[in-house]
């Protein structure tokens, strides 16, 4: 009778675990590839809207799933601002001095490059890409 359980478990459970094992290591590996996806450092942005395309530079520093930085460009200097970040998303609002409020929604692409859309206060929107710098 012992002999049979230990076959059978050899033939029937042992692969099974092995595979589950396996599926597990991979899930585990996945999520902490993506918890290392961290945004802090410095960005080229390149934001295209109807009217011509913009190059700001974005520094951001990420805190769990806070994201705080600047958005520094030559049309509106230097504003900061405030996001959150979730899994494989971020987002981020600047407000400008006119009062209108930028908000960046985006996806992260791999640890260099995200993309994504601007929305600007209801008044138009943008795509844009960004290259973490070297």
């Amino acid at each position: 009778m012992l002999h049979s359980f230990t076959r059978f478990t050899r033939m029937h459970i042992a692969p099974r675990l092995v595979a589950w094992s396996a599926a597990s290591l991979m899930a585990v590996t996945v999520s902490a590839q993506r918890l290392a996806l961290d945004l802090t450092g410095n960005w080229h942005y390149k934001v295209v809207t109807e009217n011509g395309t913009g190059t700001p530079t974005v520094t951001m520093t990420q805190k769990g799933d806070s994201l705080r930085g600047t958005y520094s460009s030559g049309r509106m200097g230097v504003l900061p601002f405030a996001g959150v970040v979730k899994d494989s998303t971020f987002t981020f609002a600047v407000n400008t001095a006119g009062g209108a409020v930028l908000t960046f929604t985006g996806i992260i692409d791999d640890a260099n490059h995200v993309r994504g859309d601007v929305d600007f206060g209801g008044l138009g929107s943008a795509t844009f890409t960004g290259e973490r710098k070297p």
